[in-house]
């Protein structure tokens, strides 16, 4: 089975979601040893058993019609010659039962995802991953952390409706859209360091780019929008931001573009701004795993999600404890007052 056979079955599988197709899937393209990076609070782990039963079996058991859309698929060799495939998009149904205590709704949710997997002659070795956790609690009613200052909704797939399917590989153009983010990308590590001009951000991004960030930071329009809504409460919280000494992985496809490392970046929160968070002087690592779609040669949607539980988890603040005390189980006692 090749690497695009393999992922086919299952991204098929996590689609129809019927669990024992989904673990003889999941045990068909893992191999034994594959090292499985999911974010906080799931953590790594080895093998596909671990985590069918840590982390697929309880969301299913949460939302039984649970069903897996992709929205973005790309394959492509990053510059070590590692093949990889990145999807994008939900995970969707009826939230019936309690997951990582976040309360049902008893209505459909969608809760985003970004996956990456690196495989070697048809399995899976690695798999680096993120859901949007705080998405689902925004969703059920229960959000723990600052208000965003972006939009927060159903974030969509490509204007372009190819995210999934395209046409056929075309290398130039990858490589050229592939050059394009990763001079964005060195240019707005010059500033703080160097004047703002420095970035350039006219000269990557379309003038009317969709920044689409998790829950928590949502979305914002066109550069003054990103800029306002989470570049500059990023850049005056943590203007030592460094990448982190795991490597990125850098692939491309066509107009799309995708970037995973685990973590991707180490800065210093040395002021306030960024997420409502204080300037602690904490030392912490960013997970961020991204997709970009770029139109001409200017990039016209980002999609970003990043582990904000795991930010959180860094400074000392328990999420998923601040979660149940808005939403108290009865019988539970405050100061030996029961609720």
């Amino acid at each position: 089975m090749n690497n695009d056979e393999s992922m086919s079955t299952l991204r098929a599988a996590l689609y129809d979601y019927e669990p024992d197709a989904v673990q003889a899937a999941l045990r068909a393209s893992f191999d034994a040893n594959a090292i499985v990076k999911l974010g906080f609070p799931f953590e790594e782990m080895i093998g596909a058993d671990a985590l069918y039963d840590t982390a697929y079996q309880p969301l299913h058991t949460a939302i039984p019609d649970i069903e897996r859309r992709d929205t973005i698929v790309v394959h492509g060799t990053d510059r070590d010659g590692n093949q990889w495939i990145g999807c994008c998009g939900y995970y969707t149904g009826s939230f019936l039962r309690p997951w990582l205590e976040i309360a049902p709704t008893g209505r459909q949710v969608s809760m985003r995802y970004h996956e990456f997997f690196r495989l070697i002659d048809g399995r899976v070795v690695e798999m680096q991953g993120l859901w949007d956790i705080p998405g689902l609690m925004l969703e059920a009613g229960c959000w723990p952390m600052s208000p965003s200052l972006g939009l927060e909704w159903q974030v969509p797939g490509p204007a372009t409706q190819d995210g999934v399917f395209r046409a056929p590989r075309d290398n130039e153009l990858s490589s050229s859209n592939l050059l394009v983010v990763e001079e964005m990308l060195t240019n707005m590590g010059k500033h703080p360091a160097q004047p703002l001009e420095a970035m350039q951000l006219e000269k990557y991004w379309h003038p009317k780019m969709n920044w689409y960030g998790p829950a928590g930071i949502g979305t914002a329009r066109g550069i003054e929008g990103f800029r306002s809504c989470h570049q500059i409460p990023f850049l005056r919280a943590m203007p030592d931001r460094r990448p982190a000494d795991a490597p990125a992985h850098f692939f491309a496809e066509n107009n799309y573009v995708a970037v995973t490392g685990w973590p991707n970046m180490e800065m210093t929160i040395t002021s306030d701004g960024w997420m409502g968070i204080a300037p602690s002087g904490q030392s912490i690592e960013v997970r961020s795993l991204d997709f970009w779609r770029l139109e001409n040669g200017l990039i016209r949607e980002n999609w970003v999600l990043i582990d904000i539980l795991s930010v959180y988890d860094q400074i000392g603040v328990d999420v998923f404890a601040r979660m149940k005390q808005l939403h108290p189980e009865p019988g539970t006692q405050y100061a030996g007052i029961a609720v």
